[in-house]
């Protein structure tokens, strides 16, 4: 079984910044992708980005060109760095293995991300 802990979120401005961390329990992190999501106030969890083993990364339409995903493998984490945060973007973020289009493991905590002015 492998344990997520998400770290790193925040009260931010309009227009401002946070990176996020996920780390993962398990020595066999590095073979599998993995995925940031996120659930806002009643909507359903969505996801926002992908990192594959080898370092292809996918985006959600709506962050694309503001976040960006990257992982370590050494360390067994993965990171979501968020720029130009906007209101829309608050919401409880979370990190998972993926396959296909299911998760793998159970959620983590969480980290909440709130933007506001």
């Amino acid at each position: 079984q492998v344990q997520f802990v998400e770290s790193g979120g925040g009260l931010v401005q309009p227009g401002g910044a946070l990176r996020l961390s996920c780390a993962a329990s398990g020595s066999i992190f590095s073979i599998y992708t993995m995925g940031w999501y996120r659930q806002a106030p009643g909507k359903q969890r969505e996801l926002v980005a992908l990192i594959s083993s080898g370092g292809t990364t996918n985006y959600a339409d709506s962050v694309k060109g503001r976040f960006t995903i990257s992982r370590d493998n050494g360390k067994n984490t993965v990171y979501l760095q968020m720029n130009s945060l906007k209101p829309e973007d608050t919401a409880v973020y979370y990190c998972n293995a993926r396959n296909g289009d299911y998760v793998l493991y159970a959620w983590g905590q969480g980290t909440q991300v709130t933007v506001s002015s």
